[in-house]
């Protein structure tokens, strides 16, 4: 399952994402080490998925908590409850947008309706072609993840991850894959596309965690 995904913007050949205008080099809400940029960047690795609406699901597996997978079709993803997070966005090629408004499913929803095991430590985001990005479960489930379809109001684009693309808000953009076929619940850490290739495990922009090599002990499985 799965491909793409970095960051946000749209030829991800790097993992991160895009950023839009704000009021000015200075402001504290960026990270360390990023700027503002105008206009929201096409970044992402590999070719644009062709959307499938007959054939698209997205799947919830692993330890789950009854042992059963969950599947939705895109008629029953579209018809899950909503919500909307605004948020600001950060790629690990160090722009940011700021005041995104992301409407679609809570990763909190998708948690309700298919819990995972109590042993749960991490999940795998999958997404078009294999693509791939791991996370504790402590980032995935706060109420700011979601699974977004809209970005200020409107349908998201193919180029930024039609129809649905994963936003956490307070990790690189990297970490939100786009084109998100479903999420695998799992006991152990295990490292993502990026992650794979020396990209930061955690990755907090705050704390600029971009590379693997910047890595605490306890912060990812071994390379």
């Amino acid at each position: 399952m799965g491909h793409t995904g970095t960051g946000q913007g749209g030829r991800d050949s790097a993992p991160g994402t895009a950023a839009a205008a704000g009021p000015g080099r200075g402001d504290t809400r960026l990270p360390p080490g990023q700027r503002l940029q105008r206009g929201w960047p096409v970044l992402h690795y590999g070719p644009v998925p062709r959307f499938r609406p007959d054939t698209w699901d997205f799947r919830v597996f692993g330890a789950t908590a009854s042992g059963d997978k969950h599947a939705w079709n895109h008629a029953e993803f579209s018809a899950l409850p909503r919500t909307t997070v605004v948020a600001d966005f950060h790629c690990v090629t160090k722009f940011s947008m700021l005041n995104n408004e992301w409407g679609g499913v809570g990763a909190e929803t998708i948690l309700d309706l298919a819990p995972p095991a109590p042993e749960v430590t991490h999940v795998m985001v999958w997404a078009e072609y294999g693509f791939s990005s791991n996370l504790r479960i402590s980032d995935f489930a706060t109420e700011r993840t979601i699974f977004a379809t809209h970005h200020n109001g409107e349908p998201l684009t193919a180029e930024h991850g039609f129809p649905v693309r994963l936003i956490v808000p307070h990790l690189y953009a990297w970490k939100g894959p786009k084109w998100v076929r479903g999420i695998e619940y799992m006991v152990a850490d295990k490292r993502g596309f990026w992650e794979e290739r020396g990209y930061h495990n955690i990755g907090d922009p705050w704390r600029e965690q971009r590379y693997s090599y910047q890595e605490q002990e306890g912060e990812g499985p071994q390379l």
